[in-house]
């Protein structure tokens, strides 16, 4: 669809975006208008981002945490929200500080996506970083999250097993290799 066409009267149009419920995470938004048979609900949440760190001695930066919507264990790339009024690098240094202990020493944006366009009105931002392993054991990461580090040439073989699998994880590694910070082994 080009630009030009988004002015055409027979195209859908939202004529009225109301929120229906809210809390500290999310806000569901009904939308209603031309051309839609029934209200239509969007999911706004914060934007949030995904690091993938690799060390200095080429390893992956992993978190492994509880997610009570699988109830189950889930192997991570290291991510959060956006606090109101945070840039996304800052949140993305921020996020790998507080559930691994490790600060980059690099961190180049990858990119933003939409995370699902259909029902999502938020972004993710994807980073990659470099980081050192400190002498001593970094600062203990938030509680329930415990790093995992792999060799990096292991991550081809950790989302074919089905091992790595969040979907968002996923597509900030294919921006890295895109970028040309990570080759599939």
């Amino acid at each position: 669809m080009k630009d030009s066409d988004c002015s055409r009267s027979d195209l859908p149009q939202v004529l009225l975006a109301r929120p229906v419920f809210t809390t500290p995470w999310c806000r569901l938004i009904e939308k209603t208008g031309r051309g839609f048979d029934a209200p239509y609900y969007v999911l706004h949440t914060s934007d949030y981002v995904t690091v993938l760190a690799i060390t200095d001695d080429d390893r992956l930066v992993l978190v492994r945490q509880w997610r009570p919507a699988l109830e189950a264990f889930s192997l991570e790339l290291p991510s959060g929200h956006l606090d109101p009024g945070e840039q996304p690098e800052d949140a993305a240094r921020r996020e790998l500080i507080e559930e691994t202990g490790l600060e980059p020493h690099l961190l180049r944006p990858l990119g933003a996506l939409f995370p699902d366009t259909g029902r999502l009105g938020n972004r993710l931002w994807g980073f990659f970083a470099r980081v050192a392993l400190p002498a001593q054991a970094p600062t203990p990461p938030e509680p329930g999250i415990e790093m995992v580090l792999r060799p990096r040439g292991e991550l081809a073989a950790l989302i074919r097993s089905g091992t790595l699998q969040h979907a968002l994880d996923l597509s900030v590694c294919l921006l890295a290799v895109s970028a040309g910070h990570l080759r599939w082994a």
